[in-house]
């Protein structure tokens, strides 16, 4: 097992997501976003699944989640913390009974899921700033790469999504080139979610 492997786990219990999910409801930013409104709980296909953390957020909200990772590396660990969530058992198992894991690729897997909401979450535009870049993101860098094909996830997103698609990205970040504008923008401290009504 190389090093990447031993520092990178999906951990939905404890550290920030744990805490998330202690002190959090419906009105955060990402439920919002996606649709979470009056009572009403969206399905979501997380088309880039990355460590899951938002994923499992929705499904503790109540959502049923779709995960699609591309990387069989974070599948595996995604595998293993939908594992240990169960094990863990209360909120955190019924949260992950919730989630339906895929390995493959979203481009491919969206039209056959026919989804109602599609969060997108590509790896972001490298910063401009000097500040570094969290140890856990570089990791999961180093394994999957950048998301050169974005904008194509992000068009195949918006001909499948029957109600919206939600683009994850960072604040002060320019558009993804070649996108149209959103139908509305949520935003948080350091990240804002853009939102294409499709219905």
């Amino acid at each position: 097992m190389n090093s990447t492997q031993v520092n990178l786990a999906c951990d939905f219990t404890g550290g920030a997501l744990g805490h998330r999910l202690r002190t959090s409801g419906r009105r955060q930013a990402l439920p919002r976003a996606v649709g979470f409104d009056h009572g009403r709980t969206p399905s979501v296909v997380d088309a880039t699944a990355g460590l899951g953390r938002d994923a499992f957020l929705l499904a503790s909200l109540g959502a049923k989640v779709t995960l699609v990772e591309r990387s069989p590396k974070i599948h595996d660990l995604l595998q293993d913390g939908l594992l240990r969530a169960t094990q863990d058992g209360g909120n955190a198992r019924e949260a992950a009974a919730r989630i339906t894991l895929h390995l493959g690729d979203a481009i491919t897997l969206l039209p056959k899921l026919a989804p109602e909401v599609v969060l997108v979450d590509p790896m972001h535009p490298p910063r401009t700033k000097s500040a570094l870049v969290k140890k856990e993101m570089r990791l999961l860098r180093e394994i999957v790469g950048t998301d050169e094909d974005a904008l194509n996830l992000m068009q195949v997103a918006l001909d499948t999504a029957a109600k919206r698609v939600v683009l994850k990205w960072p604040l002060r970040a320019p558009a993804m080139v070649g996108l149209a504008p959103p139908s509305h923008q949520i935003r948080g401290k350091t990240t804002r979610y853009d939102v294409f009504m499709t219905s």
